[in-house]
């Protein structure tokens, strides 16, 4: 086995109530193959977590007792709960403290409004589930084409299974090809989707109607709390 297949990362992946479990699970598979890191499940307490589907996850860490210096710190997105976390200012702290010390700062899905509201998007290319991608600029980030972007040590991940391909990208960064390839073979990671309606480009005028009628109050809700959590947070 080559010396650098053997790490010693950090990775902090946050969760809060009613987070998306997949933009959390999927890169957690991916990071958690690599060997000699350590990773922790972070949420303002210790308390059991619901997603917004009702998986419950246990933390391993609280904000209080994460480590301070992290190698990679993840966040997951989410609706009403993603938009909540923007609200509490512990969870803004929690981010910002963090977010400036790691070596890479990240998230899947509307995770990166949350980064964004506590000033870690300002100045960098990002990009967001398809929907929320028009709101990045609100925290002064500028939405950038892609599945995956990364600015700097800035890495963001399009909608929900966009984690799963961010996460094996950073398998491969942090070892090297035939590493994330081995990691890739044994996930078995080779996506046939039985429809082709997986991007907006993509799917039918009609589903993309539905959702976008579905989802407008709350991109109304998101661009107002992701505006005032942002200002809010330069003060923190």
């Amino acid at each position: 086995m080559p010396a650098h297949w053997m790490g010693a990362e950090n990775i902090a992946f946050l969760i809060y109530p009613r987070f998306t479990a997949l933009d959390m699970v999927g890169p957690h598979y991916m990071l958690t193959s690599l060997m000699g890191a350590t990773t922790h499940v972070v949420a303002k307490t210790r308390d059991p977590v619901a997603s917004d589907t009702g998986l419950v996850f246990t933390p391993s860490a609280s904000f209080e007792d994460c480590p301070a210096d992290l190698d990679i710190l993840c966040v997951p997105g989410g609706t009403l709960g993603t938009l909540a976390a923007m609200e509490d200012d512990a969870t803004l702290r929690f981010l910002k403290a963090r977010g400036a010390r790691a070596k890479f700062v990240t998230s899947v899905c509307t995770g990166s409004l949350l980064l964004g509201a506590a000033g870690l998007l300002e100045g960098y290319k990002a990009t967001s589930h398809w929907m929320t991608k028009p709101l990045l600029p609100v925290f002064g980030a500028e939405p950038a084409p892609g599945r995956m972007v990364r600015d700097r040590n800035r890495i963001t991940g399009g909608g929900v299974t966009a984690g799963i391909d961010f996460g094996l990208a950073l398998v491969g960064a942090l070892r090297d090809r035939t590493y994330a390839e081995g990691v890739q073979l044994l996930a078995e990671y080779a996506p046939e989707p039985p429809f082709d309606a997986g991007t907006p480009e993509r799917a039918p005028a009609e589903v993309k109607a539905i959702l976008d009628a579905m989802m407008a109050d709350f991109i109304v809700q998101a661009r107002r709390t992701g505006t005032a959590a942002f200002a809010r947070a330069q003060a923190l």
